[in-house]
């Protein structure tokens, strides 16, 4: 398998996280300080605290998305690890964040990293259960589970349009997502889901098991490769 790395962009917005960080430290540091010592300046205690609290949350999650190892692109490379050479994997390359371009055909991954149990239900997805842990991270920058399969949705949105734009009409393949829940301690009940979800550890197999009926040539397989890698 063959993997491509938008490490520019990770170095720029891993360091952006880390300054986040210090910066929320210090203006939360300048709030209780105003509180402790300045009690008439109680208004600006409080505006510095929320300010810090909303800097953490978006330091916390700049950092686990960009900074933090393993990073979501290197649990895809893990879980994908041993597919052959045909395979192409894209991290923040395309439009879409993760791409995997193979014998299975043209696939976005949209990874999680929640833990607890997963349940997409009656059109809803359900995070429950993962302990202390679990609602302390809720509070203090985890990314919420949100909708996957919109954002899923919007993310193949977004690669079919850029590869209409360099295709021919008739030669733009069929662009589908799947979910990933990358944590390993997770339970996962996502049958009615309307996008696939699976964890990591299922994800391989569920990428051969697509490459059976063989989606794609080799030959398209390399002329989208070249397609994608001139842009």
């Amino acid at each position: 398998m063959k993997i491509i790395r938008n490490d520019k962009l990770i170095q720029r917005n891993g360091k952006i996280g880390q300054y986040t960080s210090l910066a929320a430290l210090a203006v939360l540091g300048i709030g209780m300080y105003l509180s402790l010592t300045r009690p008439e300046l109680f208004s600006y205690s409080i505006l510095s605290l929320l300010l810090g609290f909303t800097l953490t949350q978006v330091g916390m999650y700049m950092s686990n998305r960009w900074g933090r190892s393993p990073r979501p692109d290197e649990k895809l490379d893990s879980g994908l690890k041993g597919l052959h050479s045909e395979f192409h994997l894209y991290h923040y390359a395309t439009p879409a964040s993760h791409f995997l371009l193979g014998p299975a055909g043209t696939w976005v991954l949209v990874p999680r990293h929640q833990r607890g149990t997963v349940q997409y239900k009656n059109g809803r997805w359900r995070l429950s259960g993962g302990g202390f842990l679990q609602g302390y991270m809720s509070i203090f920058g985890q990314e919420g589970l949100g909708k996957p399969h919109v954002d899923a949705r919007d993310e193949v949105a977004a690669l079919q349009k850029f590869l209409t734009k360099r295709l021919e009409p008739q030669d733009v393949p069929e662009v589908r997502a799947l979910i990933v829940f990358t944590q390993e301690f997770l339970e996962l009940d996502a049958d009615e889901s309307p996008v696939p979800a699976v964890k990591l550890k299922q994800l391989k197999e569920f990428i051969r098991r697509e490459s059976r009926n063989r989606v794609l040539s080799t030959d398209t397989i390399t002329h989208l490769a070249n397609i994608i890698g001139e842009n």
